[in-house]
């Protein structure tokens, strides 16, 4: 007989396998069978739980084993004579016949002896998603093994078809892919976390996705200001394969609301997914996308609860499935990425009040003083902190003289920035007395007045008076519970100036007293909060007033600018790497 020209182990499930079959070629290499078994061909392919189908030269079933009716719904015997089309959903049937007519011709199949997940038709007109294996059964290309030349053998047949149930094999697989999908979504707020902010988690978003979800290239759409529209915000594509004509398709391009793939899935809330681009109308890019190769896409909206935020759109060189499951995780990595960016932008937000806040706080530049130089540095605390309690200002008096003031509130955040603002705005009301200490004592008024029934809040305070003069200048110094100001001479000896009394907030009977000072040519004056002197390094060391001291005597030298960047850059290196959370850093700087 004729035998197939698949190998045994090639060709496992075709009736002239002889494993199969029950039936070898002889010892000779002859045409008789000779019997290996008692097992006739019929009866054993009737038992396999695999469906078995033979179909001749004209694509006819010849023979279907019993399995074919818990598959795929039919009778073996209602299908012997019909074409294997009524197996194969309609989409399929025109490529199968210029296929099957190819292989009659040339004896070459692309699928036989391959095997291959495709989708079959029920007798009941849903579609099965089956693995189908194919073997050849003739020797030649006249395709037809001659009715009895083995026992029991299907008359004509040409190929012989294996059909298996692959659902519980694509159901194991989605599964595979939903825990991918679900741990790179992980990675991807994982990454995101990182940013800084909202606007560099968008940028870095795209990148993160393709790479974490294997995608080719994305673009990302963001609401404009009034929300009618969605606008370009971002494309990213993998550095070895860009996609200009999409770059350039949607330079200046917006989307409405049900409008192609980034306006539908806005407008469903939902992900929505084209697998063929090229010819899919709801994807009005389509130029662009057989101009890069791009052939499937899906996008998803990243939400906060109703509220867009953005559209993503991921799209893929290979034409590819996107199954329920996978749609459902790109829908629950829209939410939490949509919470997630909302966060980030809220706190963002925050922190642009909070830094307009303590710009408030400060003044937004010193003023010019013949004679005298001003310099001063702010450092924010501790991360997390928004607003800190430390200020400075200078402000000038009726006289001609200039009155200087530096505070540090006890605490942060909202009731320390009350508290500030009250401190300044009360120091600037009090200061045409012209005198240090009635402006301290008008400040503790005012602070002991607001003090509510909450924790005690104090402010430290250094107040003076600059009298510039022909010979240096003069300045009447008052302290409350602040460290004292260090005078620095020419010859970069450091003495501390002032007598402390009482921080502001706690005795409305204190009386502060003013001392002072002369500051001839070459002379500087260096007032500070604690957060300089008590800022510690990893061991817990602090910077402390002999820290202090030091740089101003190795920076005698220098102007007021760059002796107060010194102690800014000192304390800088003092407290990098440190486990310990800085307090807010004030230094201004006199120099006469």
């Amino acid at each position: 007989m004729a035998t197939c020209r698949q190998s045994v182990v090639d060709c496992p499930l075709c009736v002239c396998n002889p494993v199969r079959t029950g039936f070898s070629s002889s010892a000779e290499g002859g045409d008789d069978p000779v019997p290996t078994s008692g097992i006739a061909a019929p009866a054993l392919l009737e038992a396999l739980p695999d469906v078995i189908l033979v179909a001749d030269a004209a694509g006819n079933v010849v023979y279907a084993n019993p399995a074919v009716r818990s598959l795929l719904g039919h009778e073996p015997a209602d299908l012997r004579g019909r074409s294997l089309d009524v197996l194969m959903p309609e989409r399929f049937r025109t490529a199968h016949n210029r296929g099957y007519s190819r292989f009659l011709a040339t004896g070459v199949g692309t699928l036989v002896g391959a095997t291959t997940q495709v989708p079959a038709l029920h007798a009941n007109g849903s579609e099965v998603a089956v693995e189908l294996t194919l073997s050849r059964l003739d020797g030649g290309r006249e395709g037809a093994l001659p009715a009895g030349d083995v026992e029991g053998a299907p008359a004509g047949g040409v190929v012989v078809a294996a059909l298996r149930d692959a659902s519980t094999t694509i159901r194991l697989e989605r599964q595979i892919e939903v825990a991918r999908y679900l741990t790179a979504t992980l990675r991807v707020t994982a990454a995101l976390t990182e940013a800084a902010d909202a606007d560099v988690a968008f940028e870095q978003l795209l990148p993160t996705l393709c790479a974490e979800l294997d995608w080719d290239a994305a673009t990302l759409w963001q609401p404009e200001g009034c929300g009618g529209r969605l606008i370009h915000a971002g494309t990213w594509s993998a550095p070895d394969a860009p996609v200009p004509a999409l770059e350039a398709g949607i330079r200046g391009r917006a989307f409405s609301r049900g409008e192609g793939l980034p306006g539908l899935a806005w407008q469903r809330r939902e992900p929505v997914v084209i697998e063929d681009l090229g010819s899919d109308p709801r994807f009005l890019r389509g130029d662009a996308a057989r101009s890069d190769d791009l052939r499937t896409a899906v996008a998803f909206p990243v939400l906060r609860g109703d509220d867009l935020l953005a559209v993503c759109e991921l799209f893929s060189r290979e034409q590819r499935p996107v199954p329920p499951e996978l749609v459902d995780v790109l829908a629950s990595a829209g939410r939490q990425i949509g919470q997630f960016l909302a966060r980030l932008r809220a706190e963002s937000e925050v922190r642009g009040l909070a830094d307009t806040l303590q710009r408030s706080l400060l003044p937004s530049h010193l003023p010019a003083i013949p004679g005298i130089q001003l310099a001063a540095r702010y450092r924010a605390g501790a991360e997390g902190v928004f607003v800190g309690g430390d200020t400075y200002d200078v402000m000038p008096l009726p006289d001609g003289r200039w009155m200087v003031l530096i505070a540090d509130v006890c605490g942060t955040g909202a009731e320390a920035a009350a508290m500030t603002a009250l401190t300044r705005h009360t120091a600037r009301a009090a200061s045409s007395t012209g005198n240090p200490a009635e402006v301290l004592c008008a400040v503790n008024t005012a602070l002991l007045h607001e003090q509510g029934s909450g924790p005690l809040r104090f402010v430290t305070a250094c107040c003076l008076v600059l009298q510039p003069g022909p010979g240096g200048t003069t300045a009447r110094v008052a302290l409350a519970g602040h460290p004292p100001p260090l005078r620095r001479d020419t010859a970069g000896a450091v003495t501390e100036v002032g007598l402390v009394g009482r921080p502001l907030g706690i005795d409305p009977d204190v009386v502060y007293e003013q001392v002072d000072v002369a500051l001839p040519h070459g002379t500087t004056m260096v007032l500070y909060t604690d957060g300089v002197t008590e800022a510690r390094d990893d061991a817990g060391v602090q910077f402390g007033e002999a820290g202090l001291i030091d740089v101003l005597r190795r920076t005698a030298a220098l102007p007021a600018d760059a002796t107060v960047e010194a102690v800014s850059a000192a304390v800088e290196r003092q407290v990098s790497g440190s486990r310990y959370a800085a307090d807010d850093q004030a230094v201004l700087a006199i120099g006469c």
